[in-house]
């Protein structure tokens, strides 16, 4: 029996480097944005958070730039800030 070729289109967020987000859901940790990248418990930032996008990693996560540091977050927990 062939398999079928689905084309399976994910609803990825796309930003730019430079871009204000906003945090809109919180994960579980998060994972700062280091050479030597640790996990620290998700308080450190707050669901409404302002950060700068600073790069793009694998696996949909992005290099953000908060008032506490830089984090890397899943696009589904942050969106563009349009304030």
């Amino acid at each position: 029996m062939p398999i079928a070729n689905k084309n399976i289109k994910t609803m990825d967020k796309e930003f730019t480097i430079g871009q204000k987000v906003r945090v809109v859901a919180m994960p579980p940790f998060v994972k700062t944005a280091e050479p030597m990248p640790m996990l620290r418990p998700a308080n450190v930032i707050a669901i409404g958070a302002q950060g700068v996008v600073i790069d793009r990693r694998p696996g949909n996560y992005w290099g953000i730039r908060f008032e506490k540091g830089a984090f890397l977050l899943d696009s589904q927990y942050i969106e563009a800030d349009i304030s």
